[in-house]
């Protein structure tokens, strides 16, 4: 009979821990799912790069407007009083009016492009929430379900995307009153707008998220881990919101993503075509009408184009982001 080893727990611990030289010692950590796409994430550079610019783009929407000029202050001592034009080239640029003046007014358009991204900005990331709240709920009732609510749903999807919007956002202009009372709170001017705006905006859009939520939920209902939780005596309230949801967030987050840019175009395209914003309040849509229809553009081209950029800017980057967070949270995709 072979006498027993005599091995110290030191000795089996580093036994153990020594197969990689020079990390003895050291206890292997676990990364969880949201550590595992960080890092896939961060080595995006072309991502990472959007999401800093969209960083920037908000912290511009928010402490801009307070440290520029009025974007609605007159001066008509830069124009040339005969042409009504700015003095100077490139349109009045000057260190005072970085991005020059308007024609006509003269208001600085440097500080009109700043407020613009914050009306922007607010239009689109409400219009999004809105539309993924609903989106997600019926999506994933529809999905789990299935049957005649999954029926119903799904031919609902279909008249909302059939749904003519820019004509109904046209005639709800024409017949919205100057002041209303929504949930006891009377709201009137730019502030009615923008909460029409954003109705219109994110009620309209959210059967896009609710086909993505709705497929993905017909995929996950059949798992196995729905059918531990139905043979434990789960209800369907808890299977949507504690087992199907949780695994929905990857989907729900680039997706929307993905939306914010498409409202940001679509209340840019309502605001050029006057049913947007009210003037003078600057938005960037307004800024581009004002541009072809004044004729600001014969002046000088940079009147359409510091807009344009501004727009085609902010949606390169949110829609870069989204790419670089769906191939983050689904490298299969790639």
């Amino acid at each position: 009979m072979a006498a027993p080893l005599d091995v110290s727990p030191a000795e089996t611990v580093a036994s153990g821990e020594a197969a990689v030289p020079g990390v003895a010692g050291r206890s292997i950590e676990g990364r969880s799912l949201g550590q595992i796409a960080w890092l896939r994430l961060r080595r995006d550079k072309v991502a990472m790069v959007s999401a800093v610019f969209i960083v920037f783009l908000i912290v511009v929407a928010i402490v801009g407007p307070f440290l520029v000029q009025n974007p609605d202050t007159y001066h008509p001592n830069l124009l040339n009083p005969a042409l009504l034009s700015p003095n100077g080239p490139f349109g009045g640029i000057s260190l005072a009016h970085p991005f020059g003046v308007e024609p006509d007014t003269g208001r600085d358009v440097l500080s009109r492009i700043v407020n613009g991204a914050r009306y922007s900005l607010i239009i689109a990331f409400l219009a999004t929430v809105l539309a993924v709240v609903i989106g997600v709920f019926f999506g994933l009732i529809a999905g789990y379900f299935g049957g005649w609510v999954d029926t119903l749903i799904a031919r609902t999807m279909d008249v909302f995307l059939a749904f003519p919007l820019l004509v109904f956002a046209i005639a709800l202009v024409g017949v919205l009153p100057s002041t209303a009372d929504i949930l006891g709170v009377s709201l009137a001017g730019n502030t009615l707008r923008v909460v029409m705006l954003i109705f219109i905006i994110g009620f309209f859009s959210w059967p896009y998220m609710g086909r993505i939520i709705r497929g993905q939920t017909l995929s996950l209902r059949e798992r196995e881990f729905v059918d531990a939780a139905r043979s434990l005596g789960a209800r369907g309230p808890y299977i949507l919101f504690r087992e199907l949801l949780p695994n929905l967030w990857g989907p729900i987050l680039v997706y929307a993503t993905l939306l914010i840019p498409t409202n940001i175009l679509f209340e840019a395209a309502l605001s050029y075509l006057g049913v947007g914003i009210i003037p003078p309040t600057p938005s960037w849509g307004e800024m581009l009408s004002d541009a072809v229809i004044n004729g600001y553009y014969y002046i000088d081209p940079m009147y359409m184009f510091i807009p344009g950029m501004a727009i085609f800017l902010t949606v390169m980057a949110f829609n870069l982001f989204g790419d670089g967070l769906r191939d983050a949270l689904d490298p299969k995709t790639r």
